[in-house]
């Protein structure tokens, strides 16, 4: 898990990255700390979301998403209006 807090910490800078165990299932809290030392983003994921490549990028970018959002850069209501925006894109390229 050493390595991965390093990814973390390396993707994730400018803010501290802790990786603590928390449950008995294997799951891990991270938890993102500003250059004052608070606390913007705290969430936890299972093992497997932190150690398969491919989730742990979804990780990687829902925590970004979420600092954005804490920080008051990026509002939910734009988030949700990308998610349609993409969904439609597909439905239509199925059509």
């Amino acid at each position: 898990m050493e390595s991965i807090s390093l990814m973390l910490g390396e993707a994730l800078s400018p803010y501290q990255v802790t990786l603590t165990p928390s449950g008995a299932k294997g799951e891990y809290r991270v938890t993102l700390k500003n250059t004052s030392g608070a606390i913007m983003v705290e969430r936890v994921f299972n093992q497997t979301q932190l150690t398969d490549r491919r989730q742990l990028t979804d990780v990687v970018d829902g925590l970004h998403r979420d600092v954005l959002i804490a920080e008051g850069r990026l509002e939910p209501c734009v988030i949700a209006a990308l998610r349609n925006l993409a969904r439609d894109k597909v439905m239509l390229a199925a059509n």
